[in-house]
């Protein structure tokens, strides 16, 4: 944990991993005196999402409205006897687009609910990439997963808050559940994308290249540096070019990718741009450590943003995301040193002839993954199944 930093009448906390980030998110929820909102793509019943059911419970106990949006996809694993339990409870439990069928190849299955959010009473919120399960597998001897979130105070809350209620509304009234509240469904932030703290969405809406904007014009702005981390990334040409331009500049652009194979056919989608980079003098590091699950980046120690989006078709085209922008050095820099540490000690550099030696069978199962993934995100819709994403 970085320490807190004071941006813009906001309070922020940068947390790494679910070891810094459980502790405070229970403690946040213990402290309700109001209402909780809670928003998970990936829920698993082991010691962590055991920790914060308990909280949300004793919170209800108490009386607070405690909210909890499940992701009918990433949480299609989860026991209707535990969501019973926890409606017994008196949290209030949805469903984000209930899987019906895997077999399903509508487009629309893949609009998942993948933020990772909660707002308690309006005053503070955690905008980030951790979802809500042990950073390390039962049983398992390799390092907690590389991820980050951030506990916010200030303005920006009020609007997450917002946008979470107007979500929360909208699922209730496709579950034909009865409404008890009118809501004021804003659909713009009321804060300047100028501002220093500002609180980026990614649907289907209004903001459907909110965020992938944000990165083009920090990327196109850059100066000196880029550090990118991205658990899946899979860029399009526009993004591709933006950072091919900066380093013709004379940025230094580093991206930090997977190492690990954790899902074959996007890991080798990757591989097929590692050429056209590494030729345009882009830096590659593979994050080897343990699996790598950050979607966070830094441009010129001074720009930064956390939060659930990757940078592939699954998140910039397709699901519901949500990220924090920082304007502040301090803030920056705590990120950025953060990455460079995890890139000295966990992660080795891809070095381009070593790439260009490597056999035909790898770069032309590289092409073939990268045609398969777009085929499948753009005109099926469907993508193969990404439960740490």
């Amino acid at each position: 944990m970085s320490g807190s930093h004071l941006v813009d009448g906001h309070k922020l906390t940068l947390l790494r991993g679910g070891v810094e980030y459980f502790p405070r998110l229970v403690a946040a929820i213990d402290g309700a005196v109001r209402f909780i909102y809670v928003e998970a793509y990936i829920y698993v019943l082991d010691a962590s999402g055991l920790l914060v059911a308990e909280a949300m419970c004793r919170a209800a106990g108490r009386g607070i409205k405690v909210h909890l949006m499940l992701d009918g996809y990433g949480c299609a694993d989860l026991p209707q006897t535990w969501v019973t339990q926890m409606r017994a409870a008196g949290v209030q439990v949805l469903r984000f687009r209930p899987e019906i069928s895997w077999l399903s190849l509508r487009r629309k299955r893949l609009r998942r609910l993948h933020r990772k959010l909660v707002v308690v009473d309006g005053r503070s919120a955690f905008v980030g990439g951790i979802n809500i399960v042990d950073d390390v597998p039962a049983g398992s001897s390799m390092r907690p997963r590389l991820d980050y979130a951030v506990e916010v105070q200030g303005e920006v809350v009020q609007y997450i808050h917002t946008v979470m209620r107007r979500l929360w509304v909208l699922v209730s009234w496709t579950n034909f559940r009865r409404q008890r509240e009118r809501v004021h469904l804003l659909h713009k932030n009321t804060r300047s994308v100028r501002s220093h703290v500002v609180f980026l969405l990614r649907d289907n809406l209004r903001h459907r290249r909110s965020i992938e904007q944000a990165y083009l014009h920090a990327i196109d702005s850059a100066r000196r540096e880029i550090i990118i981390a991205s658990a899946y990334f899979l860029p399009g040409k526009r993004m591709r070019a933006a950072l091919q331009d900066a380093v013709r500049r004379g940025v230094k652009v580093v991206l930090l990718l997977q190492g690990k194979v954790e899902y074959r056919l996007q890991h080798y989608a990757t591989l097929a741009l590692y050429e056209e980079l590494l030729g345009a003098g882009v830096e590659i590091h593979e994050y080897h450590a343990s699996f790598l699950h950050a979607k966070v980046a830094v441009v010129d120690g001074h720009w930064a943003t956390v939060g659930s989006s990757n940078i592939d078709p699954f998140s910039l085209w397709l699901a519901r995301e949500a990220n924090l922008l920082v304007r502040d050095d301090a803030f920056a820099a705590a990120l950025r040193g953060d990455l460079l540490h995890e890139m000295a000690q966990g992660a080795s550099v891809v070095v381009h002839e070593n790439w260009r030696k490597l056999g035909t069978w790898v770069r032309l199962r590289a092409r073939f993954s990268l045609a398969v993934v777009r085929l499948l995100a753009g005109v099926i819709g469907y993508a193969p199944e990404q439960d740490e994403g």
